[in-house]
C-alpha cells in the first residue's frame, strides 16, 4: 500500500513508518522534524517530507506561551496542515494516516480524493481530556495545561471529516462512545515498544529478585512528562506519606506547572532529566516496581517499555494498562487520584517481598509484549480491511 504518515512531530510515527516500510509497504512521512534527525530512527532520506522551519516555530511559541499563558496553535497547527496539503496534492496515496491537530485543512482540500483518511487520537476523545483536566486544575489549585475551546473545536470537525478515528486503547475508545462517536467509526491500534531493546539480560532479573529478597527499600520508578496530568498530585501524597520506605526515581521532563511541586519533593526523591530512548533500558533495570500513576492517556508507551523490562506495574484505568496488565500477575489497575490506594498497594509490595519476586519471573517468561512488527501488521490489515469496505464510496 502507498502511505502518507502527516505527524507535527514523532509520537510514535516514526516506529511505525520503520515498521510499515519494513513490511514491504511505499510509504512516506511528513513532519516538522528535521530529515536527518528522522533517518536516526531507521527511515530511509527519500521516504522523508520535513517542514523543520515549523518545528523551530513550534518550540519557540511554546517558551512564549510558558511565559505568557497565551497558546498560538490557532497559527501553528493550521500553517502545518497547509504545509502537508501542499506536499500531499499530486500524489495518490492508498492511506493518508494524520495526527488530530493538523489534520482539518489536509481533509477538506482532500475530501474528494480516493484515499482511506485515517485519524490518529493519542488521548481520550479531547473533551474528555478537557474536562479530567478542568478537574484536576481545581483539585491542585495550579493552572494545569489543557485543551482550550479553538482546539476542541478543531478536534471535533476534524474527527467528521475522517474515515475512522484510531484510538490506542479500551479506555480512550471508551471515552469516544461516551461522547456519542459511533463504534463503526473508531478502530483501536494497539502499540508496541522495541522488544530488543527493553527486555533485560537474566542477570538484571536476577539481581532484581535478590534485591526484593533482601529486604532494601524497593525502587520505585516512573518515566515521562512530569506534570498533573501523569498523576504528580498523588505521587507527591505517596512520597511525603511513605516515610523513606521506597527509593523514588523520576525520568523525564518537569513542565512548568509541575517545577514548585518538584522542587517541594527533592530532599524526598531523585529526579533526572528526560533521556533519549537508549538510555532508557538502564533505568528500567534500576528499579523493582514501575509507577504510573496517569489521570488521562491514550496509551503511554512507556508502560509497554517497563513490561518488556519485567517491572511489576502500578497504573490507573485512564490509560492502556487494562489492556496490557494481568491483574495481579503482572501489575495492578488502580483508580485515578486515589493516593491511599496507590501508597497501599506500595506497601503490599514491600510486605510481600516474595510474591513480588514471582511477579518479576513471571513477567519476564510469561508474557510477550508487542514490538513495532506486531503493530505495523494490525495497521496493514486495518487499512485493508477499512478500504475494502469503503470502497463502494470511494468509486
Amino acid at each position: 500500500m502507498k502511505i502518507a504518515v502527516v505527524v507535527h512531530g514523532r509520537f510514535h510515527a516514526f516506529d511505525l513508518t520503520r515498521a510499515l516500510l519494513k513490511r514491504g509497504n511505499d510509504v512516506t512521512v511528513f513532519t516538522n522534524y528535521p530529515r536527518w534527525t528522522v533517518t536516526r530512527f531507521g527511515i530511509p532520506p527519500d521516504r522523508v517530507r520535513s517542514f523543520p522551519l515549523h518545528g523551530v516555530l513550534t518550540r519557540a511559541m511554546a517558551r512564549i506561551s510558558n511565559w505568557t499563558g497565551r497558546s498560538f496553535e490557532s497559527w501553528t497547527h493550521p500553517m502545518f496542515g497547509r504545509w502537508a496539503v501542499r506536499r500531499l496534492r499530486g500524489e495518490s496515496w492508498d492511506v493518508i494516516h494524520t495526527w488530530t491537530g493538523v489534520s482539518e485543512e489536509i481533509y477538506r482540500s482532500l475530501a474528494s480524493a480516493r484515499s482511506l483518511k485515517l485519524v490518529m487520537r493519542g488521548s481520550a476523545h479531547i473533551r474528555t481530556q478537557a474536562a479530567i483536566l478542568a478537574e484536576e486544575q481545581k483539585r491542585v489549585g495550579i493552572p494545569v495545561d489543557h485543551p482550550g475551546q479553538w482546539m476542541i473545536d478543531r478536534e471535533e470537525r476534524e474527527y467528521a471529516l475522517s474515515d475512522r478515528i484510531i484510538v490506542l486503547s479500551t479506555f480512550a475508545y471508551n471515552s469516544f462512545r461516551e461522547q456519542g462517536i459511533p463504534a463503526s467509526k473508531l478502530r483501536i491500534l494497539s502499540l508496541g515498544t522495541e522488544t530488543s531493546a527493553f527486555q533485560p539480560a537474566a542477570e538484571i532479573i536476577e539481581a532484581r529478585r535478590v534485591r526484593i529478597l533482601s529486604g532494601a527499600a524497593l525502587r520505585v520508578l516512573y518515566v515521562g512528562s512530569i506534570s498533573f496530568q501523569k498523576g504528580l498530585a498523588d505521587f507527591r501524597h505517596v512520597i511525603e506519606a511513605s516515610s523513606g520506605c521506597f527509593q523514588f526515581r523520576f525520568v523525564g521532563q518537569v513542565t512548568s506547572e509541575a517545577k514548585a511541586t518538584v522542587a517541594s519533593l527533592m530532599n524526598r526523591a531523585e529526579f533526572l532529566n528526560k533521556r533519549p530512548q537508549r538510555e532508557l533500558p538502564k533505568e528500567y533495570a534500576w528499579a523493582d516496581v514501575f509507577v504510573f500513576p496517569t489521570i488521562q492517556d491514550g496509551y503511554a508507551v512507556v508502560l509497554a517499555q517497563a513490561s518488556a523490562a519485567a517491572l511489576p506495574i502500578l497504573t490507573t484505568a485512564n490509560c492502556c494498562g487494562p489492556d496490557l496488565i494481568r491483574e495481579g500477575r503482572t501489575g495492578w489497575i488502580l483508580p485515578i487520584r486515589d493516593p491511599e490506594t496507590l501508597l497501599n498497594q506500595l506497601r503490599w509490595c514491600d510486605s510481600h517481598r516474595e510474591e513480588l519476586a514471582e511477579m518479576v519471573t513471571a513477567a519476564y517468561s510469561e508474557f510477550r509484549t508487542r514490538d513495532w512488527s506486531d503493530v505495523a501488521a494490525d495497521f496493514e490489515n486495518l487499512c485493508k480491511a477499512e478500504l475494502e469496505a469503503l470502497q463502494p464510496t470511494h468509486v
